[in-house]
Protein backbone atom coordinates (compact mmCIF):
# COMPACT_ATOMS: atom_id res chain seq x y z
CA UNK A 1 0.00 0.00 0.00
CA UNK A 2 2.73 2.15 -0.66
CA UNK A 3 2.45 5.52 -2.49
CA UNK A 4 3.15 6.32 -5.48
CA UNK A 5 5.22 8.85 -6.52
CA UNK A 6 4.51 9.25 -10.66
CA UNK A 7 0.83 9.91 -9.79
CA UNK A 8 0.23 11.69 -13.34
CA UNK A 9 2.19 8.75 -15.36
CA UNK A 10 -0.33 6.28 -12.98
CA UNK A 11 -3.52 7.85 -13.60
CA UNK A 12 -3.32 8.32 -17.49
CA UNK A 13 -1.80 4.53 -17.43
CA UNK A 14 -5.03 3.58 -15.62
CA UNK A 15 -7.50 5.32 -17.50
CA UNK A 16 -5.95 3.71 -20.46
CA UNK A 17 -6.02 0.05 -19.17
CA UNK A 18 -9.70 1.13 -18.20
CA UNK A 19 -10.47 1.61 -21.61
CA UNK A 20 -8.42 -1.25 -23.37
CA UNK A 21 -10.40 -3.68 -20.94
CA UNK A 22 -13.00 -2.78 -21.89
CA UNK A 23 -14.88 -6.27 -22.49
CA UNK A 24 -14.70 -6.87 -19.05
CA UNK A 25 -14.81 -3.74 -17.26
CA UNK A 26 -17.50 -2.94 -14.75
CA UNK A 27 -17.86 1.10 -15.89
CA UNK A 28 -18.13 0.80 -19.99
CA UNK A 29 -14.83 2.15 -21.85
CA UNK A 30 -16.44 5.38 -22.70
CA UNK A 31 -17.83 6.29 -19.56
CA UNK A 32 -14.40 5.72 -18.25
CA UNK A 33 -12.94 8.18 -20.07
CA UNK A 34 -14.56 10.93 -17.74
CA UNK A 35 -12.23 9.85 -14.99
CA UNK A 36 -10.20 12.27 -14.62
CA UNK A 37 -11.38 14.52 -17.26
CA UNK A 38 -15.08 15.73 -16.70
CA UNK A 39 -15.23 13.68 -13.62
CA UNK A 40 -13.08 13.21 -10.75
CA UNK A 41 -11.26 9.76 -10.13
CA UNK A 42 -13.80 9.59 -7.73
CA UNK A 43 -17.02 10.29 -9.96
CA UNK A 44 -18.16 13.53 -8.60
CA UNK A 45 -18.65 16.06 -11.16
CA UNK A 46 -15.24 18.61 -11.88
CA UNK A 47 -17.55 21.29 -12.66
CA UNK A 48 -19.79 24.12 -10.70
CA UNK A 49 -23.14 24.22 -11.64
CA UNK A 50 -25.63 26.71 -13.42
CA UNK A 51 -25.22 29.63 -11.06
CA UNK A 52 -22.29 29.44 -9.59
CA UNK A 53 -23.72 28.14 -6.19
CA UNK A 54 -21.80 25.10 -6.30
CA UNK A 55 -18.42 25.83 -7.43
CA UNK A 56 -15.83 23.56 -8.96
CA UNK A 57 -13.65 20.75 -7.27
CA UNK A 58 -10.21 22.03 -6.99
CA UNK A 59 -8.71 19.53 -4.99
CA UNK A 60 -10.18 20.18 -0.83
CA UNK A 61 -8.55 21.53 1.78
CA UNK A 62 -5.09 20.34 3.31
CA UNK A 63 -3.92 23.59 5.80
CA UNK A 64 -5.85 25.83 8.12
CA UNK A 65 -4.38 28.40 10.29
CA UNK A 66 -4.52 27.60 13.92
CA UNK A 67 -4.03 23.60 13.32
CA UNK A 68 -1.15 21.76 14.77
CA UNK A 69 -1.99 18.29 14.15
CA UNK A 70 0.62 17.57 16.91
CA UNK A 71 -0.53 19.29 19.54
CA UNK A 72 -4.13 20.67 18.50
CA UNK A 73 -6.68 18.37 20.04
CA UNK A 74 -9.36 19.27 18.04
CA UNK A 75 -9.96 20.79 14.22
CA UNK A 76 -9.97 24.08 13.95
CA UNK A 77 -13.14 25.40 11.67
CA UNK A 78 -11.29 26.77 8.63
CA UNK A 79 -14.69 28.83 7.62
CA UNK A 80 -15.42 29.74 10.94
CA UNK A 81 -15.61 34.10 9.83
CA UNK A 82 -18.74 32.51 6.50
CA UNK A 83 -21.95 34.29 7.21
CA UNK A 84 -24.96 32.35 6.28
CA UNK A 85 -25.92 33.25 2.55
CA UNK A 86 -30.06 32.50 3.34
CA UNK A 87 -32.00 31.23 6.04
CA UNK A 88 -34.86 28.87 5.06
CA UNK A 89 -38.02 29.05 7.05
CA UNK A 90 -41.37 28.26 7.45
CA UNK A 91 -42.17 31.89 5.20
CA UNK A 92 -39.97 30.65 2.20
CA UNK A 93 -39.70 26.65 2.11
CA UNK A 94 -41.88 26.89 -0.81
CA UNK A 95 -39.19 28.41 -2.72
CA UNK A 96 -36.48 25.92 -1.59
CA UNK A 97 -38.38 22.92 -1.23
CA UNK A 98 -37.08 21.05 -4.03
CA UNK A 99 -33.93 21.28 -2.54
CA UNK A 100 -34.66 19.95 1.02
CA UNK A 101 -34.61 16.43 1.72
CA UNK A 102 -37.93 14.98 2.76
CA UNK A 103 -37.05 13.69 5.75
CA UNK A 104 -35.87 17.93 6.42
CA UNK A 105 -39.61 18.96 4.62
CA UNK A 106 -41.06 16.37 7.55
CA UNK A 107 -39.18 18.17 10.28
CA UNK A 108 -40.98 21.93 9.10
CA UNK A 109 -44.17 20.11 8.98
CA UNK A 110 -43.51 18.69 12.60
CA UNK A 111 -41.87 22.30 13.94
CA UNK A 112 -43.35 25.41 11.86
CA UNK A 113 -40.43 27.37 13.74
CA UNK A 114 -37.42 25.31 12.26
CA UNK A 115 -34.99 27.36 10.46
CA UNK A 116 -31.83 26.00 8.53
CA UNK A 117 -28.96 28.88 7.94
CA UNK A 118 -27.26 28.03 4.86
CA UNK A 119 -23.61 29.36 4.03
CA UNK A 120 -21.65 28.88 1.05
CA UNK A 121 -20.30 25.76 -0.38
CA UNK A 122 -17.00 25.15 0.20
CA UNK A 123 -15.96 21.47 -2.22
CA UNK A 124 -13.40 20.64 0.71
CA UNK A 125 -12.90 17.00 0.71
CA UNK A 126 -9.51 15.65 -0.65
CA UNK A 127 -8.05 12.53 -1.12
CA UNK A 128 -4.90 11.23 -0.21
CA UNK A 129 -3.04 10.38 -4.13
CA UNK A 130 -3.18 6.60 -3.40
CA UNK A 131 -6.39 6.00 -2.62
CA UNK A 132 -7.07 8.02 -6.14
CA UNK A 133 -4.73 5.67 -8.01
CA UNK A 134 -6.71 2.91 -5.68
CA UNK A 135 -9.79 3.98 -6.90
CA UNK A 136 -9.25 3.75 -10.60
CA UNK A 137 -7.85 -0.01 -10.23
CA UNK A 138 -11.41 -0.41 -8.47
CA UNK A 139 -13.42 0.92 -11.36
CA UNK A 140 -13.03 -1.49 -13.98
CA UNK A 141 -12.29 -4.32 -11.26
CA UNK A 142 -14.60 -4.14 -8.15
CA UNK A 143 -17.84 -5.91 -8.24
CA UNK A 144 -20.84 -7.20 -6.36
CA UNK A 145 -20.73 -10.91 -4.97
CA UNK A 146 -22.60 -13.19 -2.80
CA UNK A 147 -25.83 -15.03 -2.81
CA UNK A 148 -27.78 -11.95 -1.64
CA UNK A 149 -27.28 -8.91 -4.51
CA UNK A 150 -24.76 -6.67 -3.52
CA UNK A 151 -24.08 -8.50 0.03
CA UNK A 152 -20.24 -8.69 -0.35
CA UNK A 153 -17.94 -7.55 -2.57
CA UNK A 154 -15.25 -8.58 -4.78
CA UNK A 155 -12.12 -7.42 -6.95
CA UNK A 156 -8.53 -7.64 -7.71
CA UNK A 157 -6.20 -6.75 -4.60
CA UNK A 158 -5.99 -10.30 -3.41
CA UNK A 159 -10.23 -11.28 -4.01
CA UNK A 160 -10.87 -7.81 -2.64
CA UNK A 161 -11.25 -4.35 -4.29
CA UNK A 162 -8.15 -2.32 -3.15
CA UNK A 163 -8.75 0.26 -0.72
CA UNK A 164 -10.58 3.07 -2.06
CA UNK A 165 -14.15 4.02 -3.75
CA UNK A 166 -14.85 0.47 -5.25
CA UNK A 167 -17.96 1.81 -7.48
CA UNK A 168 -16.46 5.59 -9.17
CA UNK A 169 -19.58 5.32 -11.30
CA UNK A 170 -22.17 3.21 -9.48
CA UNK A 171 -24.79 1.35 -11.79
CA UNK A 172 -26.91 0.48 -9.00
CA UNK A 173 -28.15 1.83 -5.33
CA UNK A 174 -26.39 -1.41 -3.89
CA UNK A 175 -23.04 0.18 -5.53
CA UNK A 176 -23.39 3.47 -3.95
CA UNK A 177 -24.24 1.88 -0.95
CA UNK A 178 -20.94 0.11 -0.98
CA UNK A 179 -19.20 3.88 -1.81
CA UNK A 180 -20.38 5.26 1.17
CA UNK A 181 -19.16 1.82 3.68
CA UNK A 182 -16.12 2.36 1.76
CA UNK A 183 -15.59 5.98 2.12
CA UNK A 184 -12.35 7.77 2.64
CA UNK A 185 -11.24 8.73 6.54
CA UNK A 186 -7.94 8.52 8.46
CA UNK A 187 -7.20 5.26 9.64
CA UNK A 188 -7.62 6.12 13.60
CA UNK A 189 -10.37 8.62 15.10
CA UNK A 190 -9.63 8.85 18.49
CA UNK A 191 -12.03 11.18 20.75
CA UNK A 192 -13.94 11.66 24.02
CA UNK A 193 -17.33 11.78 22.97
CA UNK A 194 -20.74 11.03 23.68
CA UNK A 195 -24.81 12.02 23.33
CA UNK A 196 -27.52 14.12 24.29
CA UNK A 197 -31.41 13.01 23.91
CA UNK A 198 -33.75 15.76 24.04
CA UNK A 199 -37.44 14.91 25.19
CA UNK A 200 -40.46 16.12 23.97
CA UNK A 201 -41.03 18.82 26.92
CA UNK A 202 -37.10 20.09 26.21
CA UNK A 203 -35.25 18.64 28.92
CA UNK A 204 -31.65 17.40 28.12
CA UNK A 205 -30.44 14.02 28.85
CA UNK A 206 -27.06 13.39 28.86
CA UNK A 207 -26.00 10.24 27.66
CA UNK A 208 -22.63 8.11 28.35
CA UNK A 209 -20.07 9.91 27.90
CA UNK A 210 -17.22 7.53 25.93
CA UNK A 211 -13.53 7.07 25.15
CA UNK A 212 -13.45 5.85 21.39
CA UNK A 213 -11.56 4.70 18.96
CA UNK A 214 -13.28 4.84 15.19
CA UNK A 215 -11.15 2.82 12.94
CA UNK A 216 -11.03 2.45 8.89
CA UNK A 217 -8.41 -0.71 8.80
CA UNK A 218 -8.17 -0.14 5.31
CA UNK A 219 -6.98 3.75 4.93
CA UNK A 220 -4.16 2.21 7.27
CA UNK A 221 -0.61 3.76 5.02
CA UNK A 222 1.02 0.75 6.87
CA UNK A 223 -1.20 -1.66 6.96
CA UNK A 224 -1.04 -2.60 10.56
CA UNK A 225 -4.44 -3.19 11.44
CA UNK A 226 -6.54 -4.83 8.65
CA UNK A 227 -5.05 -8.51 9.84
CA UNK A 228 -6.10 -8.42 13.50
CA UNK A 229 -9.79 -6.75 12.84
CA UNK A 230 -10.81 -9.48 10.38
CA UNK A 231 -10.36 -7.69 7.22
CA UNK A 232 -13.13 -5.11 8.54
CA UNK A 233 -13.42 -2.08 6.00
CA UNK A 234 -15.26 -0.08 9.73
CA UNK A 235 -15.27 -0.70 13.08
CA UNK A 236 -14.70 0.68 16.92
CA UNK A 237 -14.11 0.54 20.38
CA UNK A 238 -16.10 2.35 22.85
CA UNK A 239 -15.88 2.29 25.90
CA UNK A 240 -17.98 4.05 28.88
CA UNK A 241 -16.88 6.35 31.61
CA UNK A 242 -19.41 7.73 32.39
CA UNK A 243 -21.61 7.58 33.93
CA UNK A 244 -20.23 5.39 36.94
CA UNK A 245 -22.91 2.78 36.80
CA UNK A 246 -21.89 2.15 32.85
CA UNK A 247 -17.87 3.02 33.31
CA UNK A 248 -16.09 -0.03 32.08
CA UNK A 249 -18.67 -1.21 29.57
CA UNK A 250 -17.43 -1.87 25.98
CA UNK A 251 -18.74 -2.13 22.65
CA UNK A 252 -16.56 -3.57 20.37
CA UNK A 253 -17.48 -3.63 16.70
CA UNK A 254 -16.27 -4.50 13.24
CA UNK A 255 -18.00 -4.21 9.53
CA UNK A 256 -16.54 -6.62 6.99
CA UNK A 257 -16.59 -6.46 3.24
CA UNK A 258 -18.20 -10.07 3.18
CA UNK A 259 -21.53 -11.40 4.19
CA UNK A 260 -19.35 -13.98 6.50
CA UNK A 261 -20.71 -13.83 10.23
CA UNK A 262 -23.67 -11.93 8.95
CA UNK A 263 -21.40 -8.94 7.87
CA UNK A 264 -19.81 -8.39 11.03
CA UNK A 265 -18.37 -9.06 14.42
CA UNK A 266 -19.53 -7.95 17.26
CA UNK A 267 -18.28 -8.33 21.07
CA UNK A 268 -20.05 -6.59 24.22
CA UNK A 269 -18.14 -6.33 27.76
CA UNK A 270 -19.69 -6.36 31.00
CA UNK A 271 -18.11 -5.01 34.68
CA UNK A 272 -20.06 -6.97 36.34
CA UNK A 273 -19.08 -10.43 34.50
CA UNK A 274 -15.58 -8.96 33.93
CA UNK A 275 -16.20 -11.18 30.39
CA UNK A 276 -16.52 -10.50 26.75
CA UNK A 277 -19.26 -12.13 25.01
CA UNK A 278 -20.14 -12.52 21.42
CA UNK A 279 -23.00 -10.03 20.20
CA UNK A 280 -24.17 -11.06 16.65
CA UNK A 281 -27.74 -9.82 17.51
CA UNK A 282 -26.52 -6.19 17.88
CA UNK A 283 -27.57 -5.65 14.16
CA UNK A 284 -30.30 -4.24 11.90
CA UNK A 285 -33.25 -2.77 13.92
CA UNK A 286 -32.28 -4.21 17.44
CA UNK A 287 -32.70 -1.12 19.55
CA UNK A 288 -29.09 -0.03 20.95
CA UNK A 289 -29.97 -0.44 24.68
CA UNK A 290 -27.30 2.26 26.61
CA UNK A 291 -28.60 5.26 24.42
CA UNK A 292 -32.76 3.83 25.82
CA UNK A 293 -33.23 2.13 22.16
CA UNK A 294 -33.86 5.86 21.06
CA UNK A 295 -32.00 4.25 17.78
CA UNK A 296 -31.53 0.70 15.93
CA UNK A 297 -27.79 -0.54 15.44
CA UNK A 298 -27.83 -0.04 11.93
CA UNK A 299 -28.97 3.46 12.19
CA UNK A 300 -24.74 4.45 13.47
CA UNK A 301 -23.46 7.18 11.43
CA UNK A 302 -26.19 7.39 8.81
CA UNK A 303 -26.10 3.47 8.08
CA UNK A 304 -23.73 0.45 9.25
CA UNK A 305 -24.36 -3.18 8.52
CA UNK A 306 -25.55 -5.52 5.96
CA UNK A 307 -27.67 -4.08 2.90
CA UNK A 308 -29.11 -7.55 2.65
CA UNK A 309 -32.50 -6.31 4.17
CA UNK A 310 -33.75 -3.80 1.44
CA UNK A 311 -33.73 -2.82 -2.34
CA UNK A 312 -31.28 -0.29 -3.31
CA UNK A 313 -32.84 2.13 -6.20
CA UNK A 314 -30.45 4.59 -7.54
CA UNK A 315 -32.58 7.73 -7.78
CA UNK A 316 -30.24 10.04 -9.12
CA UNK A 317 -28.72 12.91 -8.71
CA UNK A 318 -29.75 16.32 -7.52
CA UNK A 319 -28.77 19.96 -5.84
CA UNK A 320 -29.61 19.78 -2.44
CA UNK A 321 -29.69 22.05 0.92
CA UNK A 322 -27.15 19.23 3.41
CA UNK A 323 -24.86 19.60 6.14
CA UNK A 324 -21.50 19.96 5.50
CA UNK A 325 -18.66 21.51 6.51
CA UNK A 326 -19.57 20.44 10.41
CA UNK A 327 -17.18 21.65 12.91
CA UNK A 328 -19.20 22.60 15.57
CA UNK A 329 -20.99 20.11 17.28
CA UNK A 330 -18.10 17.90 16.44
CA UNK A 331 -15.13 20.57 17.60
CA UNK A 332 -15.03 24.21 18.46
CA UNK A 333 -18.86 24.37 20.71
CA UNK A 334 -18.03 24.11 24.25
CA UNK A 335 -21.28 24.78 25.91
CA UNK A 336 -24.67 22.68 25.00
CA UNK A 337 -26.13 26.37 25.21
CA UNK A 338 -24.81 26.82 21.83
CA UNK A 339 -26.69 23.99 20.09
CA UNK A 340 -29.39 22.07 22.20
CA UNK A 341 -33.06 23.19 21.69
CA UNK A 342 -36.25 22.35 23.21
CA UNK A 343 -37.52 20.75 19.46
CA UNK A 344 -34.49 20.66 17.07
CA UNK A 345 -30.47 21.81 17.00
CA UNK A 346 -30.17 25.23 16.99
CA UNK A 347 -29.00 27.14 13.62
CA UNK A 348 -25.69 27.64 15.06
CA UNK A 349 -24.79 24.50 15.89
CA UNK A 350 -25.45 22.77 12.54
CA UNK A 351 -23.86 24.37 9.23
CA UNK A 352 -26.07 23.39 5.73
CA UNK A 353 -24.89 24.14 2.03
CA UNK A 354 -25.78 23.15 -1.77
CA UNK A 355 -24.04 20.21 -2.88
CA UNK A 356 -24.93 17.98 -5.07
CA UNK A 357 -25.57 14.36 -3.94
CA UNK A 358 -26.45 10.69 -4.74
CA UNK A 359 -30.35 10.05 -3.85
CA UNK A 360 -30.38 6.38 -2.75
CA UNK A 361 -34.02 4.97 -2.38
CA UNK A 362 -34.59 1.47 -0.32
CA UNK A 363 -37.14 -0.19 0.01
CA UNK A 364 -37.80 -3.65 2.78
CA UNK A 365 -37.70 -6.60 0.91
CA UNK A 366 -41.25 -8.99 0.84
CA UNK A 367 -40.69 -11.29 3.73
CA UNK A 368 -38.19 -9.76 5.26
CA UNK A 369 -38.14 -8.36 8.81
CA UNK A 370 -36.67 -4.70 9.27
CA UNK A 371 -38.99 -2.23 11.70
CA UNK A 372 -38.34 0.22 8.74
CA UNK A 373 -41.13 0.20 5.70
CA UNK A 374 -38.12 2.44 3.60
CA UNK A 375 -35.21 4.42 4.07
CA UNK A 376 -34.00 7.13 1.74
CA UNK A 377 -30.09 8.08 1.68
CA UNK A 378 -28.29 11.30 0.11
CA UNK A 379 -24.48 10.55 -0.40
CA UNK A 380 -22.27 13.25 -0.48
CA UNK A 381 -20.83 12.93 -4.55
CA UNK A 382 -16.95 14.54 -3.36
CA UNK A 383 -16.75 11.99 -0.38
CA UNK A 384 -19.41 9.18 -0.61
CA UNK A 385 -20.10 10.13 2.58
CA UNK A 386 -24.11 9.93 3.90
CA UNK A 387 -25.01 13.23 4.76
CA UNK A 388 -28.81 12.93 5.19
CA UNK A 389 -31.55 10.28 5.50
CA UNK A 390 -34.93 9.60 6.50
CA UNK A 391 -36.94 6.53 7.51
CA UNK A 392 -40.32 5.06 7.06
CA UNK A 393 -42.89 3.09 8.74
CA UNK A 394 -45.25 0.71 7.56
CA UNK A 395 -48.35 3.72 6.92
CA UNK A 396 -45.86 5.53 4.70
CA UNK A 397 -45.07 7.85 6.97
CA UNK A 398 -41.91 9.64 7.91
CA UNK A 399 -40.85 8.17 10.99
CA UNK A 400 -36.91 8.89 11.92
CA UNK A 401 -34.70 12.26 10.28
CA UNK A 402 -31.21 12.08 10.44
CA UNK A 403 -28.37 14.58 9.59
CA UNK A 404 -24.90 13.32 9.59
CA UNK A 405 -22.27 16.01 11.11
CA UNK A 406 -19.68 15.35 8.51
CA UNK A 407 -16.30 17.64 8.09
CA UNK A 408 -13.14 16.94 6.05
CA UNK A 409 -10.26 15.67 8.20
CA UNK A 410 -8.11 17.99 6.38
CA UNK A 411 -4.79 17.21 8.03
CA UNK A 412 -4.73 13.91 6.44
CA UNK A 413 -7.43 13.95 4.15
CA UNK A 414 -11.00 11.80 4.26
CA UNK A 415 -13.88 12.87 5.51
CA UNK A 416 -15.04 12.17 9.47
CA UNK A 417 -18.79 10.93 9.22
CA UNK A 418 -18.76 9.47 13.06
CA UNK A 419 -21.23 11.97 15.22
CA UNK A 420 -25.22 12.56 13.74
CA UNK A 421 -28.44 13.78 14.75
CA UNK A 422 -31.92 11.64 14.73
CA UNK A 423 -35.11 13.38 15.03
CA UNK A 424 -37.80 10.95 15.82
CA UNK A 425 -40.86 12.29 14.76
CA UNK A 426 -43.15 9.87 16.12
CA UNK A 427 -42.17 10.71 19.61
CA UNK A 428 -41.28 13.85 19.07
CA UNK A 429 -37.97 13.65 20.67
CA UNK A 430 -34.22 14.10 19.57
CA UNK A 431 -30.70 12.00 19.96
CA UNK A 432 -27.13 13.25 19.21
CA UNK A 433 -23.87 10.93 19.68
CA UNK A 434 -20.36 10.72 18.80
CA UNK A 435 -20.07 14.58 19.17
CA UNK A 436 -17.54 16.35 21.44
CA UNK A 437 -19.65 19.55 22.07
CA UNK A 438 -20.19 20.58 25.77
CA UNK A 439 -18.11 17.52 27.26
CA UNK A 440 -15.32 18.30 29.74
CA UNK A 441 -11.63 16.91 28.24
CA UNK A 442 -13.01 16.72 24.86
CA UNK A 443 -11.16 16.75 21.36
CA UNK A 444 -10.67 15.00 18.27
CA UNK A 445 -7.57 13.39 16.48
CA UNK A 446 -6.62 11.70 13.66
CA UNK A 447 -4.14 9.00 12.54
CA UNK A 448 -3.12 7.70 8.99
CA UNK A 449 -1.88 4.47 10.70
CA UNK A 450 -2.18 2.29 13.78
CA UNK A 451 1.25 1.42 14.01
CA UNK A 452 2.76 2.05 17.10
CA UNK A 453 -0.34 2.50 19.11
CA UNK A 454 -1.69 0.30 21.67
CA UNK A 455 -5.56 0.06 20.43
CA UNK A 456 -8.19 -2.42 22.21
CA UNK A 457 -9.34 -3.63 19.25
CA UNK A 458 -9.46 -7.38 20.30
CA UNK A 459 -11.60 -8.84 22.44
CA UNK A 460 -8.15 -10.34 24.86
CA UNK A 461 -7.05 -6.50 24.60
CA UNK A 462 -11.01 -5.48 25.74
CA UNK A 463 -10.80 -7.67 28.67
CA UNK A 464 -7.41 -6.99 29.48
CA UNK A 465 -8.08 -3.60 29.65
CA UNK A 466 -11.18 -4.09 32.32
CA UNK A 467 -10.94 -1.90 35.06
CA UNK A 468 -13.81 -3.13 37.39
Amino acid sequence: MKKVKAAGMFIAAALSALVARSATAAVPAEEAKQLGTTLTEWGAEKAGNADGSIPPYTGGIEKVPGFDRKTSHAYVDPFANDKPLYTIDAKNLVQYADQLTEGTKALFRAHPDYKMDVYPTHRSMRYPQWTVQNTLKNANTAKLVGAVDGDSMAGADKGLPFPGIPFPIPKTGTEAMWNHKMHVTPAVRRSRAGGYLVDTSGRVATLPLQELYVVSPWYDTKDAMRKGTFNAFFGFNSTLIEPPSAAGTVFLNFYLPTADNGGQKVWFYTPGQRRVRLAPEFAYDVPIASYGGVIFWDDICGFAGRLDRFEYKLAGKKEMVVPYNVYSITNTMTTTDDFLGPKFVKPAGLRFEKHRVWVVDSVRKPGVRHAYARRTFYLDEDSWQILANETYDNSGKVWRVSYVASFPTYDLGGMNGDGWITYDLMKGNYFMDNVAAGFSGRGLRSYETAEGMRLPLTPAAVEASGVR
